[in-house]
């Protein structure tokens, strides 16, 4: 069931362990860009600041959308299903979507022969990512050193 926090529509979190899907969706052209999730916290950023914010399963904490990449998703609308268990942002995409640089997260085909790729690759996933990595790097050193 929908509940009201003033007048902004609040997904229902409890189901599927208090998340909700996400999808991102081009403002503009109406591609998808990616399925994420959010938790409670999540959508409730995403609300206040215009900004996607995601909860990541895999790190058990809020993903601001581009905090590591610059790749961030400004909100341009905000949509809940008939169950209220989805979300569907409408978005403007700065730069990739997908972690692996292509604007969107469905960049493969199904095919006879297999998986096709048929999008292009817009950034080198190791050229966006290598700072954080780097910086992670230091500061294991850095910390190792101080022990």
């Amino acid at each position: 069931m929908q509940t009201n926090v003033g007048s902004v529509a609040i997904p229902d979190f409890s189901k599927n362990g208090g998340l909700v899907a996400a999808v991102a969706q081009d403002f503009a052209s109406g591609e998808v860009l990616m399925v994420a999730w959010m938790n409670a916290e999540a959508y409730e950023e995403t609300v206040r600041t215009g900004r996607a914010v995601y909860f990541s399963r895999s790190r058990g904490k809020l993903w601001r959308k581009g905090e590591e990449s610059g790749h961030q998703q400004a909100v341009k609308g905000i949509y809940v299903d008939c169950d209220a268990d989805t979300v569907l942002l409408k978005v403007e995409q700065v730069g990739a979507a997908c972690h692996e640089g292509y604007r969107t997260c469905f960049f493969r085909e199904v095919t006879p022969e297999g998986l096709k790729t048929v999008g292009e690759r817009l950034v080198d996933p190791a050229d966006v990512y290598q700072s954080k990595h780097q910086n992670t790097s230091n500061k294991s050193q850095t910390n190792s050193k101080l022990e």
